[in-house]
């Protein structure tokens, strides 16, 4: 049977494509890769070898965008275009949109053992910096909030602009029993990693602005897709920032 989640995401991407935004994968150094969703003016395939590639594997160049930057940055669930669908549509006209997934989602990987938002951070500063964006706006919700922080920390002449929502600065331990304690959960792990269908529809009651309810299979196919295998962030202290 099909996965209504993974069929979502096949969408998603066709509907991307045709709206002129297309994945791109970035080399930060050896074994660490960035998978960022990029206007598709600025790729320009090229037969010599560079840090960048496209989803089919093809070798490109890029080029500067022409209208402004702006950075979505997605939270814990999922991944950057399952998070920005809306945003992207949406914002093309007017700006040049990169949607990044985070490490560890969707296409981005690292063999560091590094899972600080700081290392985040410096891993898309890197990205972008590669893909010739010298100032932008970024956006970021959640856990993409605190990466978004980091990042103008780090940089302050790349970040121009933040627009965070659900996020703090400082990810400490005090603010997370906090968070978790109003929210109902034991501990964050049970929050951001549930491992039941009834743990997921949960979380995303409390991480989701507008309710609905969805039917079962949904919740147990988000799961499946999201959660249901072993996840490097298996100890969320990696989460605390330092």
């Amino acid at each position: 049977m099909v996965n209504l989640v993974t069929a979502l995401m096949s969408f998603l991407q066709a509907v991307m494509k045709l709206a002129g935004i297309q994945p791109h994968t970035v080399e930060i150094e050896p074994g660490t890769v960035i998978r960022i969703w990029v206007p598709s003016e600025t790729i320009k395939r090229s037969k010599k070898t560079t840090n960048s590639t496209t989803a089919d594997g093809g070798n490109t160049k890029t080029n500067k965008p022409s209208k402004p930057a702006i950075v979505l940055i997605q939270g814990f669930a999922g991944e950057g275009i399952i998070t920005w669908p809306f945003q992207m549509l949406s914002l093309r006209k007017k700006y040049s949109v990169y949607v990044p997934d985070l490490l560890f989602f969707g296409g981005s990987t690292t063999r560091k053992p590094d899972r600080s938002p700081a290392f985040q951070a410096e891993c898309l500063v890197e990205a972008l910096r590669k893909l010739g964006i010298e100032k932008c706006t970024v956006v970021g919700f959640s856990y993409g909030g605190v990466v978004a922080f980091k990042m103008a920390e780090l940089q302050p002449e790349l970040v121009e602009a933040l627009v965070i929502t659900g996020s703090v600065p400082v990810l400490t331990e005090s603010i997370t029993h906090d968070m978790i304690k109003r929210m109902g959960f034991h501990a964050l792990s049970e929050f951001l990693l549930p491992t039941s269908v009834e743990g997921c529809k949960r979380t995303l009651d409390v991480a989701l602005y507008m309710k609905f309810s969805l039917p079962r299979r949904a919740y147990k196919d988000f799961t499946e897709v999201s959660f249901d295998h072993p996840h490097p962030f298996h100890s969320l202290r990696f989460f605390l920032s330092r």
